[in-house]
């Protein structure tokens, strides 16, 4: 195993993340990224196969995934108010496959995953967990990890994760002790169905697909592919993924965007594209609500043609007090899709 790259501010061993900003440089730091120079790190050996019984939520979402295509949407409830957890799962459950219950994007302090997967499904809806190397070591990791096995939740999306320097909390030191790609090996050791994110649009783009090769070779199945500018660039980089020998379902992100409080949110994605024109078209609309849930039923459509598309994520936020509001736009988007 390769040792961690210490000029790395994340000590990634499997670089880049996905904070590559457009012109090279690290999102923590102005100088450039430290792995554009160096090549492709190998996964030593074959893919990491699981001796662990396998999640319970894990063999369903595999059948599922098999029989059509899924709508994953973005969990946007508040973070540690189990109160908002709990009405933002009423408000979704009959209408989305699972949602992706990471970290919520405008806070630091979190509910521990297996926590926050177990409230979620108490209110019948299933979880694909979110998962970041930010704040944990190895060993907590591994303890989350069987929680999450034992809770049943149907995939685990591992991410190396946003620096501490970035965000609410900077007093706090960052881990990192693995990364995306470890984590991943780490995930499918214990059960789980794994995902891992590509950013087809971040530097270096010509080695995305080698990058997202040996995430492969270390356990995941399913990679949910970053906002890169609509169905042709994802039709490319799956391409391009293709002749490397990559196998493994996609999942795009498809940004849900219903007001001016939303947009803002996503603008905080790192290196984020959006097709041309999709940001107008809704905020200049009489009814941005209405044109947003418009714009992205039909690029979810237009993805779903894809050969090696086996679902969308629906993929956004709200602004402090309209979780809920949110919520019921990504049901009625599932619902529209159906």
């Amino acid at each position: 195993m390769p040792e961690p790259t210490i000029e790395c501010p994340k000590h990634m061993q499997f670089g880049p993340c996905g904070g590559v900003e457009f012109d090279g440089s690290c999102e923590v730091s102005p100088h450039p990224c430290v792995f554009l120079d160096l090549p492709t790190v190998r996964w030593p050996g074959l893919a990491q196969q699981s001796s662990a019984r396998p999640s319970a939520g894990a063999v369903v979402m595999r059948e599922l995934m098999r029989s059509r295509p899924i709508v994953v949407a973005d969990f946007p409830a508040q973070a540690i108010d189990a109160e908002s957890i709990a009405e933002c799962a009423g408000i979704m459950r009959d209408s989305v496959d699972v949602v992706l219950a990471g970290d919520a994007g405008n806070a630091r302090v979190q509910f521990p995953p297996a926590y926050r997967a177990a409230l979620v499904m108490a209110a019948g809806l299933q979880v694909w967990s979110g998962f970041n190397c930010r704040d944990r070591n190895r060993v907590a990791m591994e303890g989350e990890l069987a929680a999450l096995q034992h809770a049943g939740v149907a995939g685990v999306h591992c991410v190396t994760g946003d620096h501490t320097a970035t965000g609410q909390r900077p007093d706090a030191a960052p881990v990192f002790d693995l990364d995306s790609t470890q984590a991943a090996s780490l995930a499918r050791s214990f059960g789980h169905l794994v995902s891992v994110a590509e950013a087809p649009a971040t530097p270096p783009t010509e080695r995305r697909p080698e990058r997202l090769l040996e995430k492969t070779r270390a356990g995941a199945e399913v990679c949910f592919v970053n906002h890169s500018g609509g169905a042709a660039p994802v039709a490319d980089f799956i391409a391009r993924s293709t002749v490397m020998g990559v196998e493994m379902a996609y999942i795009p992100c498809v940004p849900l965007i219903v007001d001016r409080g939303s947009a803002e949110l996503l603008k905080t994605f790192t290196t984020m594209v959006l097709p041309d024109g999709y940001l107008d078209r809704i905020l200049g609309a009489p009814d941005p609500f209405s044109e947003g849930i418009a714009a992205a039923v039909e690029l979810s459509r237009e993805l779903l043609q894809i050969d090696g598309v086996a679902g969308i994520n629906l993929s956004g936020g709200a602004t402090p007090g309209r979780s809920a509001w949110f919520a019921e736009a990504l049901a009625r988007t599932s619902r529209e899709l159906a």
